[in-house]
């Protein structure tokens, strides 16, 4: 009776996809060994892919800084193109940079020779620091001065203007204040002083901070 349950058993057919399974195994294996394969190559290609694109980020960035610093250069190009010849009058008058009070002086004897006027005398005093209106814009500047008390006599007024208009071809300055008086107590001839003038003038010089003075 056993024996007979032995050979039924023995008997009892395999499922036929296990008698498959030989064929596919190779595949399988191949296909397993493959997956992770691929799963690293994506993996690479993912990264290579973050690394170009992180290396296309910075070349963008450093290419919009070469154009920002391409347009700040012909800016700047732009504004020295534009204020240079304000600049240049303003050193050919010696505003800008250190008083230059020997310059002051030969051009005050060239007017007196060459306009022939009677003897003049002045007196300048120590340079200052001037303050400005906090809204104007001085940079790294100061606006500086140095008065002058001047005393002229004069044949005739337009004396007195000729040479003021002698000192601004070279020079910056300020007429603080001026009176001209008739000297009636003088004899009246030719060369005579008719009028006489007194004036406070204010030389003007524009320096870098803590230049001294």
């Amino acid at each position: 009776m056993n024996s007979l349950k032995k050979k039924t058993s023995a008997a009892r057919p395999q499922a036929s996809w296990l008698g498959e399974l030989g064929l596919i195994r190779r595949p399988l294996l191949c296909c397993a060994l493959a997956v992770p394969g691929a799963i690293a190559a994506i993996g690479v290609s993912n990264h290579y892919l973050h690394q170009q694109d992180d290396r296309l980020k910075q070349a963008q960035q450093a290419r919009n800084a070469a154009s920002e610093r391409f347009n700040h250069v012909e800016n700047e190009k732009q504004d020295i193109r534009t204020f240079q010849p304000a600049y240049v009058a303003l050193q050919q008058k010696n505003l800008l940079g250190a008083e230059n009070r020997l310059d002051w002086i030969e051009v005050i004897h060239r007017s007196q020779q060459q306009r022939k006027l009677l003897p003049i005398t002045y007196d300048i005093d120590a340079q200052q620091v001037f303050k400005t209106d906090a809204r104007v814009a001085m940079g790294p500047y100061q606006l500086r001065g140095s008065k002058m008390e001047l005393h002229m006599d004069l044949l005739h007024e337009m004396d007195l203007f000729h040479f003021l208009d002698d000192l601004r071809q070279r020079n910056y300055f300020a007429v603080q204040q001026c009176t001209i008086k008739r000297n009636s107590a003088v004899e009246q001839t030719a060369l005579a002083p008719h009028l006489s003038a007194d004036c406070t003038l204010v030389w003007l010089t524009l320096e870098q901070q803590g230049a001294a003075p």
